[in-house]
């Protein structure tokens, strides 16, 4: 008998399988095997401020994080507000600081740290409304408006006031205020929140101008529409692919209904396309529960998932420490961290394995991912991804019983130099393996 490596106790040494390859300048070149951790400044630490999230740059830099979208730091509208301290979406000036958090001074205190630490830093964008107090509200034609010149508003946002882009000079303000932070401030990009109720010229002719002077720009689009991920943004959002997961979770769906998700990908994105895959983000604990609520026993086999499959990997604030909190939205939340319980150590080896291993990249520097044909495979996702020297496998359990499968010639012969598994210890022959309910076992060569 072959005994694995324990995941949860051992740390194997991640050794890269072959050099990083050149960049190829679709993206900036630290995306390609980045992963990103959406920071929420309110709910980050009890203190909920910058200098308090300075504090743990070193721990989330230790962890393996390369990118941090922070959700909005500008000041918050008080009018119509939400909750007690409001939305962070409900901007009343782009080109300020909410002093919830700190001063202009202790932002750049953090960004500084940030840049020491490798760490890249983009800002969340919301572009497409305001707070009802904006300033901007005053000046004729810059927002929408009904019938009887009442400010337009979505859904049962009451807090904001929807943008008009049709207004020139509106878009030249939107303008000023991105080039001010990166300029003036120095953040190295945005996540732009819901981007497809933008025009799509905005965005390319904002980026494009931008990065005349920031070449290593990074983009981050809340859509999945195809026209921003060609023309715009480095990154587009997996909602499907997260909700396929969900539902993979509760056994509404599976192996193929994967398969024929990734096979329709590649077909209608670009191939330099950087899909962000999450099991989380603010959106989804806030209001559709935490991964464990959606997703149960298989939270931590899809988070694994998400470094397996092609795109860049997100952590939302909290799941690093196994928070089983709805953190509130509009006010002042604790994340729930239980240090037994903690996931720091798997997602330090997923940011390890996924740095290290050149397979794994995103896109056009990565590989594709390839199906592994096992017999009675209806229940475990198996692929691997493979570039130059450099193989990796990953064996998906998706199911609430102990799957066994038949290797037979599957693996290399050669030892692998690393393997990651939520068992306990898998005992293996040479050709068949035991993979635990919503468990996995990933092997790099």
């Amino acid at each position: 008998m072959k005994k694995l490596f324990l995941f949860l106790a051992v740390v194997a040494a991640m050794v890269a399988c072959s050099p990083k390859k050149e960049c190829a300048h679709v993206h900036p070149c630290f995306a390609y095997d980045a992963s990103i951790y959406e920071l929420n400044t309110r709910q980050f630490t009890p203190e909920g401020t910058f200098a308090a999230a300075e504090a743990e740059l070193p721990r989330l830099a230790e962890l393996g994080y390369d990118i941090i979208w922070i959700m909005p730091i500008q000041p918050i509208g008080e009018l119509e507000r939400k909750g007690g301290l409001g939305s962070y979406y409900a901007i009343k000036d782009y080109c300020a600081f909410n002093p919830e958090f700190g001063t202009r001074e202790d932002f750049a205190s953090f960004l500084n740290k940030a840049h020491e630490l490798g760490i890249r830093v983009i800002l969340d964008w919301v572009a497409n409304h305001t707070a009802p107090d904006h300033p901007w509200t005053l000046n004729e034609g810059w927002h929408m408006r009904d019938s009887l010149g009442r400010l337009v508003v979505n859904y049962d946002w009451y807090d904001i006031a929807e943008l008009n882009y049709d207004n020139q000079d509106m878009r030249d303000a939107m303008f000023r205020s991105l080039e001010w932070w990166m300029d003036t401030i120095g953040v190295d990009g945005f996540r732009c929140d819901v981007a497809h109720e933008i025009p799509t010229d905005f965005w390319e002719y904002a980026f494009d101008s931008l990065r005349v002077k920031h070449p290593k720009m990074f983009t981050l689009c809340e859509s999945e529409n195809i026209d921003l991920t060609q023309k715009a943004f480095d990154m587009y959002y997996g909602w499907e692919f997260h909700h396929l997961m969900n539902a993979v979770a509760k056994q509404e769906k599976g192996v193929e209904d994967l398969w024929s998700y990734f096979a329709k990908a590649d077909t209608v994105y670009p191939e330099s396309a950087i899909r962000m895959n999450f099991t989380s983000n603010h959106d989804e604990n806030s209001w559709a529960g935490t991964e464990f609520e959606r997703m149960g026993d298989a939270a931590k086999v899809m988070a694994l998932f998400t470094y397996m499959v092609p795109g860049m990997p997100l952590t939302y604030t909290g799941q690093e420490f196994g928070n089983v909190r709805r953190l509130r939205f509009f006010d002042k939340d604790t994340l729930e961290y239980d240090p037994a319980n903690t996931n720091e150590h798997i997602y330090k080896a997923a940011n390890d394995m996924r740095a290290n291993n050149p397979a794994l990249y995103s896109n056009e520097l990565g590989a594709k991912m390839e199906r592994v044909e096992l017999e009675f495979d209806d229940k475990i996702f198996a692929c691997r991804r493979s570039l130059e020297d450099n193989e990796v496998y990953g064996f998906f359990n998706f199911s609430d019983e102990p799957r066994v499968i038949s290797l037979g010639n599957v693996l290399p012969i050669k030892s692998p130099k690393l393997v990651i598994t939520l068992n306990d210890t898998i005992d293996s022959t040479l050709d068949r393996m035991k993979i635990q309910a919503w468990s996995c076992v990933i092997y790099c060569y």
